[in-house]
């Protein structure tokens, strides 16, 4: 291994390991508890999914070391301390790093087939245009079953690098799967088209059954080889799944086994932000009774994304260990508020489109967030900045928006 390389990386480990003994790490760890557990806490503030490339200052992310495979967890080290540095909202770093098994799945069998638009040579954010694989009940036989395998070799020789470079800075440890959120119908119509299967619903659903049926039963399987392989990890921790921190003290249940981690140890996820104009009874119908048989193997759920679901809360009672739901930009906050009421966490996704464009005004920002925060005040509220596609290359826009929420979210509570 390169010296510089490792020399590079211990000092990101020393700074990660400082940030880490903060007390305000435990501070916000009892906060994310405290609200996972439907408290009565202030709104907690959350912000992911960052357009990187448009971050820099002072060449905080600029990487140093030679080596292309370490160049991933430099990546993920510097970031970190960047956020921390500047945009903190409630994040929680931890005093160690990760380990994770060298893990090969053979997919679904499909790739999608897809001409893209950009606007951003620079951005990963792009328009796609998806070619139709599927679109009759024999292609709906292209979709196979995963197959996952586990290289234990690649996995204790990774896992010996690491223990190696921050030797004497930060524990090193094994971890496994901890992100279990899943999104077939995202995948679907990547493959059938998007107004093609909206209308299948209509002309052809039991064509439309088959499909998201048997892209379920990949996920489902996909699962249950992890379990069986042993590769699932507690994720009751400072990971999340499309909403805030997953900090909890329902999880794991009593009967754990910490040899073996089951998805009823965990949190899990599912969406289908494509139903954003279906309705309730249609989303139940080819979406929701799909997703239960995924959502019913966890502990504790999480549900949607982008799509509305202030008016489909009533179906969503049916999944019996829910406890976040999405409340997308989108949404009629006041009536999504009343229908969750304190039943679950209301997972408010603030809209990043203050950010994009020429001007830049802090005031707006603000006010949204006020008004918002008034309609959900009885309910157990975290508030969620992620799909930021763009802040017009000016970084400090995303570090004032952090800073301003976050003093709302102090006064709101």
């Amino acid at each position: 291994m390169n010296k510089d390389d490792r020399k590079v990386l211990r000092e990101l480990g020393a700074a990660i390991r400082d940030i880490a003994a903060d007390p305000v790490n435990d501070e916000r760890k009892k906060l994310w508890r405290e609200l996972n557990g439907l408290k009565r806490v202030r709104p907690l503030v959350f912000i992911f999914e960052i357009p990187w490339h448009e971050m820099e200052f002072e060449n905080e992310l600029a990487l140093l070391c030679r080596e292309p495979s370490l160049q991933g967890l430099e990546l993920w080290m510097r970031r970190t301390i960047y956020q921390w540095r500047h945009l903190p909202g409630d994040m929680v770093v931890e005093g160690y790093i990760a380990s994770s098994p060298a893990i090969r799945d053979t997919g679904t069998g499909l790739r999608e087939d897809v001409a893209v638009a950009r606007t951003d040579e620079q951005s990963d954010v792009v328009s796609r245009h998806f070619n139709i694989q599927i679109s009759t009940e024999k292609d709906i036989e292209k979709i196979k079953m995963p197959v996952v395998t586990h290289d234990e070799e690649a996995t204790e020789k990774s896992f010996r690098l690491l223990s190696d470079i921050f030797d004497g800075i930060l524990p090193v440890r094994k971890t496994g799967v901890k992100c279990t959120s899943v999104a077939p119908w995202d995948e679907l119509v990547r493959l059938t088209g998007v107004t093609e299967v909206l209308m299948d619903m209509v002309a052809r659903p039991d064509y439309v059954h088959k499909a998201i049926g048997r892209m379920t039963d990949a996920h489902l399987m996909r699962l249950k080889q992890y379990e069986q392989l042993n590769l699932l990890a507690l994720n009751n921790d400072s990971s999340y799944l499309g909403g805030g921190l997953n900090c909890t003290d329902e999880l794991p249940p009593k009967d754990f086994n910490p040899g073996h981690v089951r998805p009823a140890d965990m949190w899990g996820r599912t969406m289908s932000q494509i139903f954003s104009s279906v309705s309730p009874a249609m989303h139940d119908e080819f979406a929701l009774q799909y997703e239960l048989k995924y959502l019913r193997q966890f502990g504790l759920t999480y549900y949607g994304c982008c799509e509305p679901l202030h008016k489909k809360i009533g179906i969503l009672r049916q999944v019996p260990n829910l406890r976040k739901i999405s409340m997308s930009p989108w949404v009629d906050a006041e009536e999504g508020a009343a229908e969750i009421g304190k039943d679950y966490v209301y997972s408010m996704k603030a809209s990043p489109a203050f950010l994009s464009g020429d001007a830049w005004d802090p005031a707006l920002v603000r006010k949204d967030l006020e008004e918002n925060l008034k309609k959900t005040r009885e309910c157990a509220t975290e508030i969620i900045l992620k799909d930021i596609s763009t802040v017009s290359y000016q970084p400090r826009r995303l570090w004032e928006w952090a800073r301003i929420a976050t003093e709302v979210a102090s006064y709101s509570s």
